[in-house]
């Protein structure tokens, strides 16, 4: 509640100063003029508001649900991320007339040099605000009509010591957190799929995630993903979303259902769904072990997973563990299981929202997560996380493309 109380404050004062900033531009507008402008503003707050008021009713259609929270994500990102770039313009100017304020000789000195100035310093900077604040409207935009779909092929050689030789050069695609439920262009998730295909892998592994909230949602994708295929097979472990743990059930036995739904799902693709389990895949006489644990997080998220328990009985030199959030690595695997060769992770997105240029690489996720996207080595152990395939809440990705991974893992 005091969370909620502080987040609320800080966007009525955000809001305030993004207003002010209109007022200073604006100020010589007619009367009218200026009553519309308000009423416009404060309109898209109003708005917002009742988007999220609206989801506290419990519906019963998904997709509905889901098209008002990402209604509700995008309008919030447009509403205040505007407002926080003309906020920091003004709050900048304000912080200056403190200072001039705080020394009087100083004021009297810049009152003179600004008698002659056709413009105030207040409206340049407001003026400035007004103009940098449409970015996030661009950016935004884009992200809808091209981010959300702009899958791309991102290469990455992992070498290890003790890969058996019959294994050596072999290549790994690796999808996660498709989030089916958001979707909303059957021909460009297609795409991404025929893209996958190209790569001709060896080895397929889906690391959480097919769903928002009910299993449901993947049914009418079951002609698009069932055609993954690798020759050594296609494996996948269950997302935090995956449990319908963030849908209101009329009983448990509607859960329950819902779970078994999941699982029929993960049939119907021809993926071999691993929980809290490991099977050997084997090449030519060699083998390693393929580990599966159900959804672990740390912090709120659940703990279905059980890694004792889908370690025990591996009998191979070479471990491969298919864990779907990637707080697991360093709460746990990195921990207790010192000889899991490779994991591989998804859950955070990459936030969908970064910068990845050459070796800049920033993202909000990463103040949530020490590893967040790419590879990770720590002590003869390595770490890979997907910045997922589909998306969630805000429907599109800006900076952070939807990734088809290729792992190629070679001896050395």
């Amino acid at each position: 509640m005091i969370a909620l109380l502080v987040t609320i404050l800080i966007l009525a004062f955000i809001d305030y100063y993004a207003f002010k900033a209109l007022q200073v531009v604006f100020k010589k507008k007619k009367q009218r003029t200026k009553g519309w402008i308000k009423k416009v503003y404060w309109g898209g707050t109003a708005i917002l508001v009742l988007l999220i008021a609206i989801q506290i009713i419990p519906f019963h259609h998904s997709p509905l649900r889901t098209f008002l929270r990402q209604l509700s994500v995008t309008w919030a990102g447009l509403n205040y991320l505007s407002k926080l770039l003309l906020f920091l313009f003004v709050f900048v100017d304000d912080l200056k007339r403190l200072g001039v304020w705080l020394s009087k000789k100083y004021v009297q000195r810049k009152k003179k040099q600004n008698e002659s100035e056709a413009i105030t310093r207040s409206e340049f900077l407001a003026r400035t605000g007004m103009l940098v604040a449409t970015t996030p409207f661009a950016a935004i935009g884009w992200g809808i009509s091209s981010g959300a779909y702009d899958y791309r092929v991102i290469h990455q050689k992992v070498a290890f010591k003790n890969l058996p030789s019959k294994f050596d050069g072999i290549k790994i695609a690796q999808l996660s957190d498709i989030h089916s439920g958001s979707f909303f262009n059957k021909t460009a998730v297609q795409g991404g799929v025929d893209l996958l295909q190209q790569q001709k892998p060896d080895l397929v592994f889906f690391t959480g995630d097919l769903v928002n909230e009910e299993s449901k949602e993947v049914e009418e994708y079951f002609s698009i993903f069932n055609k993954v295929k690798a020759p050594l097979g296609v494996y996948s472990i269950l997302g935090n979303h995956d449990y319908g743990d963030y849908r209101r059930w009329s009983s448990p036995a509607e859960k329950q259902k819902n779970m078994e739904a999941m699982l029929a799902a993960h049939r119907a693709l021809g993926w071999r769904l691993l929980r809290n389990e490991h099977l050997n895949i084997a090449l030519e006489g060699e083998q390693i072990d393929l580990i599966g644990v159900e959804n672990w997080g740390k912090g709120r998220f659940s703990k279905y997973g059980d890694l004792q328990k889908a370690y025990e009985g591996c009998s191979s030199d070479f471990k491969i563990l298919l864990s779907h959030d990637p707080s697991h690595w360093d709460a746990q695997i990195r921990q207790e299981f010192k000889d899991v060769d490779l994991t591989l992770s998804g859950h955070t997105h990459g936030a969908q929202f970064g910068i990845e240029i050459g070796n800049i690489k920033w993202s909000p996720s990463q103040y949530m997560y020490k590893q967040w996207a790419g590879l990770y080595q720590e002590t003869g152990q390595s770490l890979y996380v997907n910045r997922g395939y589909g998306f969630l809440g805000f429907p599109g990705r800006v900076g952070m493309a939807p990734e088809i991974t290729v792992l190629e893992l070679v001896r050395g």
